[in-house]
């Protein structure tokens, strides 16, 4: 059953402001662009892969993997992305990554899906030793009429919307350089 019955979905769906409005998931680090090694590193995790992307579409298509846009306009924040994809999905449980977070744990899904599992939780998210990492996210796809509401009632925090849920998180101490990100020119 694991991990057949979770769909793993890298955001690529901001505006990349930080970047200077270029789309992160497209940009290169070490010759390759970050949305190809994140898919190296979260496919053998997942039952199946999507990407979730507001704007060249075509280019994330050449992947070979279905591509999900939001479903709101403007680009709302990750969450908008997380709605659209649920929506999108057959299997029992999704797990979310950041296209721009390359080096994520080659034990990322397992981790979260014991996690998960022990708790008895509906929703787990990953932290290290330095801070909360909630766009590494686990969690069950009926969770979208939920999470609909909430959108519809204005809400954008992640953090909060995980907070309704009573979310359980999992320590991945040690294990900081895995959730680094690529926000910007200078991190490249």
């Amino acid at each position: 059953m694991f991990p057949e019955n979770i769909s793993g979905i890298i955001l690529a769906g901001g505006q990349g402001k930080r970047m200077g409005g270029r789309d992160k998931g497209l940009v290169s680090l070490a010759g390759t662009p970050m949305i190809a090694q994140v898919i190296q590193r979260l496919q053998p995790q997942v039952g199946n892969l999507s990407i979730n992307a507001n704007r060249n579409l075509e280019t994330y298509r050449q992947w070979g993997l279905p591509v999900i846009a939001d479903a709101l306009p403007d680009y709302p924040g990750p969450l908008a992305g997380i709605a659209a994809s649920l929506q999108s999905i057959s299997t029992e449980y999704a797990l979310f990554v950041p296209c721009d977070s390359p080096f994520l744990p080659a034990d990322l899904c397992v981790r979260l899906w014991h996690e998960l599992q022990q708790q008895q939780a509906v929703l787990c998210y990953a932290k290290d030793s330095q801070r909360q990492q909630p766009l590494f996210v686990l969690m069950r796809t009926d969770l979208v009429i939920h999470l609909s509401e909430y959108l519809n009632n204005g809400g954008r925090g992640v953090q909060r919307w995980y907070q309704e849920l009573a979310a359980t998180v999992c320590d991945f101490s040690g294990q900081t350089q895995a959730f680094r990100n690529i926000n910007q020119p200078a991190d490249l």
